[in-house]
């Protein structure tokens, strides 16, 4: 687990080498950055931390750099970037890689030099033999996307890099809220954190109060509001949206992505698939299913195949001209909130 790395390197327990792969670019970047600044003093960067690019460099220059001895400090950083020959990918490549320089260096890394891999894939090609001796002998760090778990631990462990403890229910919400995109969530956190920093706890109602919603969360507690009679306030949300100059078409496709979303939920939950096997199937994080599951229960399958369908034909009827797309959204919500799709 990711976390347990960062713990780790926050106690400066270094690997001699690290593998961070996937594509997660957040997870990529934070690891790297938090190596860097804890193994390298700001006063050493220019002598002790180098980056390369393997799109632009032989494998062998960042091999010798990582066996020169660190000047005016403990150790090393050399970061690789882009090594394509970890993946089954046929490319063109500009330069060519001396592989079995790499491989002698992995077998023996120098013991005053970090070495860390970034490589931004999803995957890498295990048949190969570089790819399963780094394995073997780095650190790796699977950058993909937290599952819920992971991500309530991420929360609090970035409320407590800033000196201040976050409640479960406020990370509940924050996440239902924000959504489980890693930047959008830091950039709330440190919101929270700084307007917190008095008391030094993020509660409720300070979540409530100061998280930002993406326009996807806007949509996922506009449904919530119908399902739970709220007409009045699922309007005041569409109206506020209208206001901030989201396109109703948009908004639109998102209401159909929740409500495809609902649907495969329930489908598959019927099929015995569990949330990690259902978010995977779907393509979305097990967060969402999480949410898009309570939600299924306000609905049978006759509905919901309803309710995809009204959606289809309205964005057929804007795009027609057949009806104001401001319109055609407000009647849908009357509709839901009087459960006329039967």
């Amino acid at each position: 687990m990711v976390i347990d790395t960062w713990k780790k390197i926050e106690k400066s327990q270094f690997a001699a080498i690290y593998l961070v792969y996937g594509n997660e670019s957040f997870i990529i970047n934070e690891t790297k950055q938090r190596i860097v600044s804890s193994a390298v003093s700001e006063e050493e960067m220019d002598f002790n931390f180098s980056s390369y690019d393997l799109e632009e460099t032989p494998i062998e220059v960042a091999i010798e750099d990582a066996e020169t001895f660190p000047f005016m400090g403990e150790r090393r950083v050399v970061v690789i970037q882009n090594p394509v020959f970890l993946t089954a990918e046929k490319t063109k490549e500009k330069v060519e890689h001396n592989i079995k320089r790499f491989e002698q260096y992995i077998q023996s890394p120098a013991p005053y030099t970090i070495l860390v891999i970034t490589a931004n894939y999803e995957k890498l090609d295990e048949r190969k033999k570089i790819t399963k001796s780094l394995k073997k002998r780095a650190e790796v760090v699977e950058a993909k996307k937290l599952n819920e778990h992971e991500l309530k631990s991420w929360v609090r462990e970035r409320a407590a890099g800033n000196s201040v403890q976050i409640d479960e229910d406020a990370v509940e919400l924050l996440l239902t809220l924000a959504g489980t995109n890693l930047m959008m969530l830091t950039q709330e956190l440190d919101k929270l954190s700084l307007y917190a920093s008095d008391t030094n706890r993020i509660d409720v109602e300070v979540v409530e109060r100061l998280t930002a919603r993406s326009l996807e969360q806007n949509i996922f507690t506009l449904v919530d509001k119908v399902v739970q009679r709220r007409i009045d306030e699922a309007l005041r949300i569409y109206y506020d949206l209208l206001k901030q100059n989201e396109e109703p078409l948009k908004i639109l496709a998102i209401l159909a992505g929740q409500f495809r979303l609902i649907y495969g939920a329930k489908e598959l939950s019927r099929r015995g698939y569990g949330q990690q096997k259902i978010a995977s199937t779907l393509k979305v994080h097990p967060f969402r299913v999480k949410l898009a599951a309570g939600q299924a229960k306000h609905f049978n399958d006759k509905q919901l195949a309803h309710i995809i369908d009204t959606l289809s034909q309205g964005d057929y009827e804007i795009k027609t001209g057949k009806i104001k797309k401001e319109l055609m959204i407000e009647m849908f919500l009357f509709k839901l909130h009087d459960q006329s799709f039967t």
